[in-house]
């Protein structure tokens, strides 16, 4: 703990507060006065309203601005907002002020910042600051790492999976990576490089098929309907990629010139036809009830779907016949985008678990998913590296 100075910190009876959202989630902000007294990032609360508390004033609003824009990537140097030091004593000062000179995407050593702050020797000290540091983003202790260049510890949020999201979100690189940020890829609804970084962060075992299997090409398109997602699953399901698309053809020139039949065609055209083009007698019957949920109303557009958690989705459209959990999160991932599925029961999941992490045998779902807490918010970019590490690390 820094030792305090004879002069106090404002009591918080004193300050003011304001809780306000961000893209990672809810933060703080504490003031008194015309200083700053303290910024807190609680982690990925995204129920957070927009604003709550105290009406700010107008310079408190430019502060919770500038931290919006820095946690979406627009990277901030915070170098006009005012801190209150009372009762923060001179070592602690100094180490905040020269941890506020490390700039976005670099990082330093604790060992680096005792120096700079004109304490050789002193990283221990400077450990301890930064544990203790009331001014999380705008004294940036998340880019203060052990010589090892491993996370270490962080006290905002979700702890260090907090600290590799902000790193990455400025474009600082473990140990020299350099993979493109700020830029989603084939429509993903998260930023894949961000999602890249963060797991070489966590998990530097990522790091060989990371790097051979390179960006994330999956392409989901804006314009797929829940139906076609569900109707395509379920025609692969069990099937090779080969053989799932031939019989896909075969179906689909039932019903030329469309490119793709409506919920009402699969209605009216006979079982006999469906499994004749190769579907099998329960794939037929689920099609068909696919079909009939679509028209009543209990498998929603997607637009409908886009305003529902993962969790809710699942839930939904499980109800659908020949529907489970593991098709659902195939469509939350390959066709909506969705950031943070991780389908623990995957067999290629739990094989590419194994390829990454060594282990002797497949590991259990339950572990899989325990295990995967430290990669939220992008488990889905954890799963499709997973599934190339089957091929790649073979």
């Amino acid at each position: 703990m820094c030792p305090t100075t004879a002069t106090p910190k404002p009591t918080r009876m004193d300050q003011a507060s304001v809780l306000f959202s961000t893209p990672i989630g809810a933060c703080s902000l504490r003031w008194y006065r015309d200083r700053i007294t303290d910024v807190s990032v609680h982690g990925d609360d995204s129920r957070a309203p927009t604003v709550k508390g105290t009406n700010p004033p107008l310079w408190v609003q430019e502060v919770i601005d500038q931290i919006r824009r820095h946690l979406a990537g627009d990277p901030q140097r915070f170098s006009g907002c005012r801190l209150a030091f009372d009762g923060i004593s001179p070592f602690c000062r100094n180490v905040y002020r020269a941890a506020r000179s490390v700039p976005p995407g670099r990082t330093i050593s604790y060992g680096e910042l005792a120096a700079r702050a004109g304490r050789p020797g002193a990283a221990r000290a400077v450990g301890q600051a930064m544990r203790t540091n009331p001014f999380h983003i705008i004294v940036p202790c998340h880019r203060v790492l052990p010589v090892s260049g491993r996370l270490g510890a962080y006290s905002a949020g979700t702890g260090p999976a907090t600290k590799a999201r902000l790193l990455a979100l400025e474009g600082a690189w473990p140990n020299g990576q350099a993979f493109p940020t700020n830029g989603k890829e084939s429509g993903l609804a998260f930023d894949a490089g961000t999602a890249r970084a963060q797991l070489l962060w966590l998990d530097p075992a990522f790091r060989r098929v990371i790097a051979e299997a390179g960006p994330i090409p999956v392409p989901p398109s804006k314009h797929t309907t829940p139906f076609v997602g569900l109707f395509e699953a379920i025609v692969y399901q069990q099937l090779t990629d080969k053989a799932a698309g031939t019989i896909l053809r075969r179906v689909l020139e039932l019903f030329r010139p469309r490119r793709f039949p409506t919920p009402h065609d699969i209605r009216e055209v006979s079982l006999e036809r469906l499994r004749g083009a190769g579907l099998s007698r329960n794939k037929s019957a689920a099609v068909k009830d696919l079909a009939e949920r679509t028209l009543d109303g209990n498998v929603p557009s997607r637009r409908v779907l886009e305003c529902m958690s993962d969790e809710d989705i699942i839930e939904r459209l499980s109800g659908v016949r020949g529907i489970g959990r593991w098709t659902v999160q195939m469509l939350l991932i390959f066709r909506m985008g969705r950031p943070d599925v991780l389908p623990a029961d995957d067999l290629g999941v739990r094989k590419g678990f194994a390829r990454v992490f060594g282990t002797p045998e497949l590991p259990a779902p339950a572990d899989i998913l325990g295990y995967g807490e430290r990669w939220r918010p992008y488990r889905s970019a954890a799963s499709w590296y997973l599934w190339r590490a089957v091929d790649l690390l073979a």
